[in-house]
């Protein structure tokens, strides 16, 4: 199984969607990491962890799941860094392959050192366009292959039927 672990604030600072909303509220910025990386996790078929650094906020370490995400806050005077250290030892293992989403140079040299693979927030943003294209693209070909009917029927028919079928009706 493939996991990647995603260093939430490296990569919100790293891609300017989420700079942007980080000016306005960190808050909007983590959610829509987290869309995106559920996003990415059902396409991808990889678990994702994505862990943000609570160094200097006061309290324990919180684990929660959104969007069937696994989202890490570490405690107090923890570091993201030192977490995501800490879950490539427990995760990888012969049967996982684990995958770092970070720009963080020394944190690079860490994991890769730990036997886990890099993945930089560029590499990361570029798979997920990459992933979002395929998609459309999938979409649009669904599209236009349209389902023959054995039955001739008339267009008004069919488009009343149409409607029907999509409760417009």
């Amino acid at each position: 199984m493939d996991i990647l672990v995603v260093d939430g604030y490296n990569v919100i600072g790293a891609w300017e969607e989420l700079q942007h909303l980080k000016e306005v509220d960190i808050g909007q910025a983590r959610d829509r990491l987290i869309e995106l990386m559920a996003e990415y996790q059902a396409y991808s078929g990889r678990r994702v962890i994505v862990v943000f650094d609570a160094y200097t906020v006061p309290g324990v370490a919180s684990k929660l799941e959104s969007f069937k995400i696994e989202i890490i806050y570490t405690k107090e005077k923890e570091t993201a860094d030192e977490c995501i250290e800490k879950l490539v030892k427990t995760l990888k293992n012969v049967k996982n392959q684990v995958y770092v989403a970070t720009s963080d140079f020394a944190e690079q040299r860490t994991i890769f050192g730990s036997g886990a693979l890099r993945k930089s927030s560029r590499e990361l943003l570029i798979e997920l366009k990459n992933i979002k294209k395929e998609i459309a693209d999938s979409i649009e070909n669904h599209l236009k292959v349209r389902p023959q009917s054995k039955i001739a029927l008339d267009r008004k028919v069919l488009e009343r039927f149409e409607r029907m079928r999509r409760g417009d009706i």
